[in-house]
């Protein structure tokens, strides 16, 4: 519906309930509108007024959730989920929108069992079936991943998502992968300004047609995980003649064995040996002595491919450590990784990352931690008013942090990627060197709690989501 038929539908809703200002059928109608033109408070306030009436209206639960959601409030939106299926727990769709968002915080059972009883409840429910296939992936059991996958997509490779903006939208075609190994982008793609055509590659018939469409983000970003995708993505690339963000052959170059090599010749970068062994190797009673033949020494890193945020990524200091870890790592095969001690004269672990859009350096954070595995979110940041003061000093003061060589590095990591939206996360050298911990296009740039402990780090983080927002609007071809 354009917005001159909006407004009218609007007009007549509004004199209706003039006529009944009980009925909450007419109110129902009027928030959805709202929420369909982009007024979204207007939605979200008649939704509330909804339920101060009828604190069960299912739809107000759902779709008042739906909009926290997309607003980011996700405490808020879990309430409102989690009481539509307390008050509804009938409704498949209400368990599947709690699932959702479960399992976007990472709470991977929970998310499961919600995601089952709407199965249970309707076995054709394809969402349902795609968040089973993501959760699956996680826990390492493909075949039934694979069951629920297709059951899911097989005639659902494209989704729409909502435009809630006032003018023109930019049409935006995502292409993700249904396995994993996607960027989680779509945080930036706000719903005021792009219309939002999610792709899944994997499933899409080449006698499908696009959506009409002003540019393409590919998301699939893991070149090691999702190698299929990515070729599958290039079949569906062909298909259009409009400007590509990260396209997928440069992607396909971005593997973490890969990436090193073609990142160890630049100077000022200090990259670390790695190997792709088959976990029978692993296991072997030599093991040791193979990887001391291929160049590795204790300690080394292991790590399984697909996983990022430190998960399944552990040291090994001695062989009995390695046969531990083996029980304990998922995967085949697994990465071997050079040990190189980051520390500084302190006796700190520093994490920095740097997102590169649009042929431009952004500082993202530096994380401050007593341990070698460095993540923002589980580093001493939140307790640590000094390492809050790192962080911030390094966002506003990047090259003289990293040092001129450093930033040279970086400006030659970022050409030799030749992608438009990536990431690098790496450690400093005494000498100003950047030591690679990883570069790629699977970096998330999630927003600053509301936690006024943040507020430093929000207009750096905005001048990322501006610079991605500006470079879909206006990509350069």
């Amino acid at each position: 519906m354009d917005r001159q038929l909006q407004t009218i539908a609007l007009q007549n809703l509004e004199q209706q309930l003039n006529a009944h200002p009980a009925s909450l059928h007419l109110k129902f109608e009027k928030a959805c509108l709202l929420a369909e033109m982009g007024r979204t408070i207007e939605a979200q306030n008649e939704y509330l007024q909804i339920l101060s009436v009828d604190p069960t209206h299912r739809g107000s639960l759902n779709n008042l959730g739906t909009l926290l959601h997309e607003s980011r409030y996700r405490s808020a939106a879990r309430t409102a989920y989690t009481q539509a299926v307390a008050c509804h727990p009938d409704d498949p769709m209400g368990h599947v929108n709690l699932a959702n968002l479960l399992f976007e915080e990472g709470e991977m059972e929970s998310a499961r069992v919600h995601f089952e009883r709407a199965l249970e409840l309707n076995p054709d429910h394809y969402q349902a079936h795609q968040g089973m296939s993501y959760i699956l992936t996680q826990l390492g059991d493909e075949q039934k991943a694979m069951f629920h996958r297709k059951l899911g997509f097989q005639h659902h490779a494209i989704t729409e998502l909502p435009f809630r903006g006032q003018g023109t939208p930019v049409r935006l075609l995502l292409l993700v992968s249904t396995t994993s190994g996607n960027t989680p982008i779509k945080t930036i793609l706000t719903n005021q300004i792009f219309h939002v055509f999610i792709v899944f590659v994997d499933f899409l018939d080449e006698n499908t047609p696009l959506p009409q469409h002003d540019v393409v983000f590919n998301a699939i970003s893991d070149a090691d995980l999702a190698e299929s995708s990515l070729l599958a993505a290039q079949c569906a690339i062909a298909r259009t003649n409009a400007p590509v963000i990260n396209s997928p052959q440069a992607i396909l170059e971005t593997g973490r064995v890969r990436i090193a090599e073609r990142l160890s010749n630049i100077e000022g970068v200090i990259t670390p040996k790695m190997a792709v062994v088959p976990r029978r190797h692993l296991a072997s009673s030599d093991a040791i002595e193979l990887l001391q033949k291929c160049g590795f020494e204790l300690p080394l890193l292991l790590r399984a491919p697909g996983y990022h945020t430190g998960q399944h990524f552990e040291r090994v200091d001695t062989p009995e450590r390695l046969s531990r870890m083996l029980t304990e790592i998922p995967g085949d095969p697994l990465f071997v990784i050079q040990y190189i001690d980051t520390s500084a004269e302190d006796g700190l672990f520093r994490k920095y990352r740097v997102m590169m859009i649009n042929g431009e350096l952004y500082p993202l954070h530096v994380a401050v931690s007593k341990d070698w595995k460095v993540h923002y979110f589980t580093a001493d940041m939140a307790k640590n008013a000094d390492n809050r003061l790192e962080d911030a000093f390094f966002l506003e003061n990047m090259p003289d942090v990293i040092g001129s060589r450093g930033m040279a590095a970086l400006k030659a990591i970022q050409e030799t990627l030749g992608l438009d939206y990536a990431g690098v996360d790496f450690g400093l050298s005494a000498n100003g060197d950047i030591i690679l911990f990883e570069a790629n296009a699977t970096m998330v740039v999630n927003p600053p709690d509301p936690d006024p402990l943040w507020t430093y780090r929000r207009k750096y983080v905005d001048n990322i989501y501006t610079a991605v927002q500006q470079m879909l609007i206006d990509p350069k071809l």
